[in-house]
């Protein structure tokens, strides 16, 4: 038995009517904390460059995945199988040029192509009902204004009037990577001085941009 197996049938225990009380109590909706913690602190071994650790943490990073579907197993919608197969379908789908015929020699012509297929896949899934729709509502505040940012520039959307153009080219032009973690730290750090939440701040800054842009859009026809 390989170890993603005995992984499962070990999940599976723990569920199981004399398994884990714990374990049997538990929902998507609450064990999202316990996701967010472990891909955390594997972030945390990544940043530090703590290989010795990496491995424990992809582990409990893993059995987060392995939990989430095991629920779902146990409803008869999908299983851990399933989720593999799809990701796998989709890896060998979107390179082409590894699986299949033609050749790219950049990561910027793999970035292109990768978007173009995702493009056409989403055409056969859920209508968007508008052009930010599809960003993932829960990322992390400066993950979500960062991805707010890239649909604007990506799309070429209406932004005139809501975010500062010529002030955010004349910051890129100042900053580099040290520069920036010290801005950030000190405006956190200023935040909770003033009893602000930074993180909700920003969340809501970047979710108006994100209206008001599309307040400026002509009605879809």
């Amino acid at each position: 038995m390989s170890a993603i197996e005995e992984l499962k049938v070990t999940m599976a225990r723990l569920r199981a009517p004399d398994g884990c009380p714990w374990d049997q109590e538990q929902t998507h909706a609450t064990l999202v904390r316990c996701l967010i913690d472990e891909v955390s602190e594997l972030i945390d071994t990544i940043d530090r460059g703590d290989i010795a650790h990496m491995r424990e943490e992809l582990g409990d990073v893993l059995i987060q995945i392995v939990f989430h579907a095991q629920i779902e197993s146990e409803a008869g919608n999908f299983s851990f199988e399933d989720v593999a197969r799809e990701i796998n379908e989709k890896l060998v789908r979107r390179h082409p040029h590894v699986f299949g015929t033609g050749k790219l020699a950049t990561s910027e012509q793999v970035i292109a192509k990768w978007e173009e297929i995702k493009a056409t896949e989403k055409k056969n899934g859920p209508v968007a009902t508008g052009v930010f729709k599809d960003l993932p509502p829960r990322l992390p505040a400066l993950m979500f204004a960062e991805a707010v940012w890239k649909q604007i520039e990506k799309k070429s959307l209406p932004a005139e009037g809501v975010v500062d153009a010529a002030q955010v080219r004349a910051l890129g032009e100042q900053l580099d990577g040290a520069m920036l973690g010290k801005r950030l730290f000190e405006l956190t750090a200023a935040a909770r001085a003033k009893g602000l939440d930074p993180e909700a701040a920003l969340r809501l800054y970047a979710t108006n941009v994100m209206r008001d842009v599309e307040a400026r859009l002509p009605p879809a026809r």
